[in-house]
């Protein structure tokens, strides 16, 4: 029979709030990038899609770091979202290849 949950602890917030300042902020540029190369007229967008992209940083931040303190410790907090900034700057390599 397995023991009890592991419950979150707040032991664990540095790690927690370092890794959603330092990978939220690159998920955040790598989501910015895709949708510049992705969104409407490609990365040659108008000046309102340019805005759009810029602003786009500090809400996916912003919502990462408040989210980060969900994980149940800081290892997995860095390793999850190195894992998905790992994907989003891959797909954007990959978008930039392919449109560029």
């Amino acid at each position: 029979m397995k023991g009890a949950p592991v419950r979150l602890q707040s032991r664990h917030w540095f790690g927690k709030a370092c890794a959603g300042v330092v990978l939220g902020f690159g998920l955040a540029l790598a989501t910015s990038g895709l949708f510049a190369w992705l969104g409407p007229d490609g990365i040659d967008g108008g000046g309102g899609k340019i805005q759009f992209v810029m602003w786009w940083i500090a809400p996916v931040w912003c919502a990462v770091l408040a989210f980060v303190f969900l994980f149940r410790d800081s290892l997995r907090a860095w390793l999850w979202l190195g894992a998905a900034n790992a994907v989003a700057f891959g797909l954007l390599a990959i978008v930039r290849e392919a449109m560029g």
